[in-house]
């Protein structure tokens, strides 16, 4: 048997100012052939698990194109376009194969296209056509379209955020494929869409951990396959944003209706629960400080580079300098022309800049700073988190700056924080700290949780602010909660 593997990953904030284009995804991710084998074989993602699992199955793989960039702006056509052929000459190139495994993300918007995905594999059928099994991972926060079901043969959600089981996704699709295949499999799916929005909510925590627990009983019936709650991507604005259930049956067209609606009536049911309560940064500082122990982590939600924000936001390192905090480090600022003044300074030079704010004006003003460079690396680690162990990240030129108490680090490239290594690379031990601080919603917990004593949200303006009122929303298709109030609503 073999079978064709590919990737096209990108998450699309539509409020952010910065276009996603060939360049910022040669930044992430933009690869042919075997360099696609090499950097995903025994890495704990989609593609990582899709090769493993085939090969353990003596199953043939071969890569056609992969590609993935940090969140931004929409894609620009010219880059979508460039994306397409590269899929089609690594597709074609391919031969002839059993069936196609692709990793895409389900909140992926092109200029004049507002659901990419549903799009690619439109795309991608006219290609091979429709009698060739096509089975697709996607991220929780897609936001999900009836183009997507009627395209695919599977659609598999990762089912946990932080994504720690991105590789069994990844895995299970090859299994599926094979038992199409070599087993005759009939798959059939449904698409429960609901008129809601929900914030950033770890599976780690109700509602959403409730919601999960349905899921997987759900998935202990013998014809169930798969059952994905998505918690969709909010932070954009097109008529398809919001909630939704899929649900895959061995066959059965009813039953994957039933599942779905039995979900969704039970999610919006939690409706309000998923409403978080949220502390300013001044706020989480004086919670921080009170708290026992070490480490206490502030995770600066309203300003991460995962969901496409500027990752240059000064809020929170801001209300740090002002408390004047001592045994405390902030990872990390996105700014390429601090980090190049610090690296031509040299280490234990002293520089007076202006760090942060440059991007837009929405993640607060550039700070004035006179610090002290205490490290220099080239930004190069490996990720040890379950969210992509294995990854080699490369954040550019990067620089530990000190100012009294205060460790900050500050990168060349925009990404989260998902583990401790970038800490690690700039000789700081995060459990020797009161206050560590940083840049993510909720992938980090998957290496934090089990090393700090206590973490605490804290919220400002910012792309992926909680507060959904702070987005000038014109494209939704209304009504929507929690922006709009409902009487009744079941499915």
């Amino acid at each position: 048997m073999k079978i064709a593997i590919g990737a096209v990953v990108n998450e699309i904030n539509t409020f952010s100012s910065v276009e996603t284009t060939v360049e910022l995804f040669k930044q992430g991710e933009w690869e042919r052939g075997e360099t696609i084998l090499s950097n995903h074989r025994g890495v704990r993602d989609y593609l990582g698990g899709m090769i493993d699992r085939a090969e353990s199955l003596s199953i043939e793989v071969i890569p056609t194109f992969a590609a993935s960039a940090e969140p931004a702006g929409k894609i620009t056509r010219e880059t979508y376009e460039t994306i397409k052929s590269e899929l089609a000459t690594g597709i074609q190139g391919a031969g002839m194969v059993d069936a196609i495994c692709l990793s895409l993300h389900g909140a992926g918007v092109v200029e004049g296209i507002d659901d990419m995905e549903g799009d690619l594999l439109q795309y991608v059928r006219s290609l091979v056509g429709y009698e060739l099994p096509l089975i697709v991972t996607l991220d929780l926060h897609g936001n999900l379209t009836e183009k997507m079901v009627a395209e695919a043969n599977v659609l598999l959600g990762v089912h946990l955020y932080p994504h720690t089981d991105c590789y069994e996704r990844g895995a299970e699709a090859v299994e599926i494929a094979e038992q199409i295949v070599k087993g005759g499999l009939q798959t059939a799916m449904h698409l429960t869409k609901l008129p809601l929005m929900i914030p950033t909510s770890t599976t780690n925590l109700s509602p959403a951990k409730d919601i999960n627990a349905i899921c997987l009983e759900w998935e202990k019936h013998p014809e169930v396959i798969d059952c994905a709650f998505f918690h969709g991507f909010p932070y954009t604005d097109h008529p398809g944003v919001g909630v939704s259930v899929v649900v895959v049956t061995r066959g059965d067209q009813l039953l994957a209706k039933e599942v779905a609606d039995d979900v969704a009536n039970q999610i919006w049911a939690k409706r309000e629960e998923f409403t978080p309560q949220f502390l300013s940064p001044a706020e989480g500082i004086r919670q921080a400080l009170a708290a026992e122990g070490l480490p206490i982590v502030i995770n600066e939600t309203s300003d991460n580079p995962g969901g496409g924000t500027a990752g240059d936001g000064t809020y929170l390192l801001r209300a740090m300098l002002e408390a004047n905090l001592q045994n405390a480090c902030f990872a990390f600022i996105y700014d390429p022309e601090v980090a190049q003044i610090a690296h031509e300074a040299g280490v234990g030079a002293t520089i007076t800049v202006k760090l942060g704010g440059k991007v837009d004006k929405l993640h607060g003003e550039p700070i004035a700073l006179t610090a002290t460079v205490k490290s220099l690396t080239d930004g190069r680690f490996i990720i040890s988190s379950s969210v992509g162990k294995g990854t080699h990240m490369d954040l550019g030129k990067s620089v530990r700056l000190q100012v009294g108490g205060l460790d900050i680090l500050v990168c060349s490239v925009r990404t989260q924080v998902i583990d401790e290594q970038i800490y690690l690379l700039h000789g700081i031990d995060v459990n020797t700290y009161k206050i560590v601080a940083l840049k993510s919603s909720q992938h980090f917990r998957a290496a934090f949780e089990p090393i700090s004593n206590q973490i605490i949200t804290v919220d400002s303006p910012g792309l992926t602010t909680l507060q959904f009122s702070f987005f000038d929303y014109k494209r939704l298709t209304r009504p929507i909660y929690p922006l709009d109030e409902f009487s009744v609503h079941s499915f």
